[in-house]
């Protein structure tokens, strides 16, 4: 689903990365670690649920290995992920997998760099092997990655590719599946609410986001030829930079918005920056089921407001699959171990190192609308039915009816 500041000085950069996956893998390379997988300890990706049981398999790995796991997250601000559920979830993989508490480090740098790189100097001092990172930008994660190898401590990229680093191993969804989706998404909620001419205004996550850019690629796609025939039109502006801060997403838009008062759709990257677009479009009289409008994350605001019908879907990315995915390697590099292949299922292109492929463990992201939020968001318990269902959305729409009305 999303998460940090624009820097446009890395953004000709950022702009031109791809993910490329590819069936079968990578393994690490001989110099990463030093003895190869345990057999008995064997664990794939195809084995992560909800319940976190498979992270058991680990106990005997990480017996074999000391010091801590650190992980160091990038804000709490920009996404509710980060704080809601990356943060327990992490510590719960690490906990089944057998890491001692005393070994287990779980951190926010709250939006700040210096905190970052600070934090991960201290966990490193402390005496951690293993840094799960997902900075705010590149430039700060090569340069935890280069301090890291400096003192002979493993990194793997969470979520994020850090571009130019040294990571042996990175974790994420598939974004360029994840921007495609939300293209699809875009397309068929256009057809069911019925809004004959598409003008759409695009807007763009942060510049100095590696993901940001996947997540565009996916769905500009799917919606580039619809430009390209006349059947969409594209009213993004030159003006619009590319944010994930909530408050400057929604000048951009308001911006567009005034220069296009024919606008009737906006294809959005993610929940957190689309809610306060939903709120500003209330407030101007927008009608249910009339502005199609997407996001990312599967946040509990955007959950309603899709039942509320002004939110066409939103990426449902378990998180907890990221989690214990990231958890497992972060495991077998502890140990001094090679990760087995079947956590790894794919690469990714490294612009800033010639394309360089890094070793992957890419999830699958789902699409989520009314019509499947019972058997994939409440089934999972991702977000507890309860909490979707009380209240109000915009003080309006009772969301018990709502819930009910869909068959939640």
């Amino acid at each position: 689903m999303s998460l940090l500041k624009s820097k446009a000085a890395v953004g000709a950069v950022a702009a031109t990365a791809m993910a490329v996956a590819v069936a079968g893998g990578a393994s690490a390379s001989a110099s990463v670690v030093h003895r190869s997988a345990d057999r008995s300890a064997s664990i794939s990706l195809s084995q992560f649920t909800n319940n976190f049981s498979a992270m058991k398999q680990l106990k005997s790995i990480a017996a074999k290995g000391k010091g801590a796991i650190a992980a160091i997250l990038p804000d709490t601000t920009s996404s509710l992920r980060w704080a809601d559920f990356d943060a327990p979830d992490l510590k719960k993989a690490m906990t089944a997998a057998g890491i001692p508490s005393s070994d287990i480090i779980v951190q926010n740098a709250q939006g700040s760099d210096a905190t970052f790189y600070t934090d991960a100097q201290q966990d490193i001092t402390k005496g951690a092997k293993v840094l799960l990172t997902t900075p705010e930008d590149s430039g700060t994660g090569a340069k935890v990655e280069a301090y890291a190898k400096k003192h002979g401590v493993k990194v793997v990229d969470y979520d994020r590719l850090t571009l130019g680093g040294s990571r042996p191993y990175y974790v994420s969804f598939n974004n360029v599946q994840v921007g495609k989706l939300i293209g699809q998404g875009f397309v068929q909620c256009v057809q069911a609410w019925h809004v004959s001419h598409p003008q759409v205004i695009v807007m763009h996550g942060a510049v100095t986001d590696n993901n940001a850019t996947l997540f565009y690629q996916g769905y500009n796609s799917v919606l580039g030829p619809k430009f390209k025939s006349g059947a969409y039109t594209n009213l993004t502006p030159p003006y619009t930079a590319g944010t994930w801060d909530n408050n400057q997403s929604l000048t951009e838009f308001q911006t567009a918005f005034t220069a296009h008062s024919n606008a009737n759709s906006v294809v959005n990257p993610n929940d957190e920056t689309a809610a306060p677009i939903i709120n500003y479009l209330i407030q101007k009289g927008t009608k249910p089921s009339s502005f199609p409008t997407t996001g990312q994350d599967a946040t509990l605001p955007a959950l309603q407001a899709i039942l509320a019908n002004y939110q066409c879907g939103t990426v449902y990315k378990p998180i907890y699959l990221e989690a214990q995915a990231a958890v497992a390697l972060a495991t077998y590099l502890r140990a001094g171990v090679t990760p087995p292949k079947t956590l790894v299922n794919g690469t990714t292109a490294d612009i800033n190192e010639h394309n360089k492929p890094v070793p992957s463990a890419l999830l699958t992201p789902l699409w989520v609308t009314k019509k499947n939020m019972k058997s994939t968001i409440i089934k999972d318990n991702f977000v507890p039915k309860k909490q979707i269902c009380s209240g109000t959305f915009d003080g309006k729409v009772n969301m018990a009816s709502a819930c009910k009305s869909d068959g939640i």
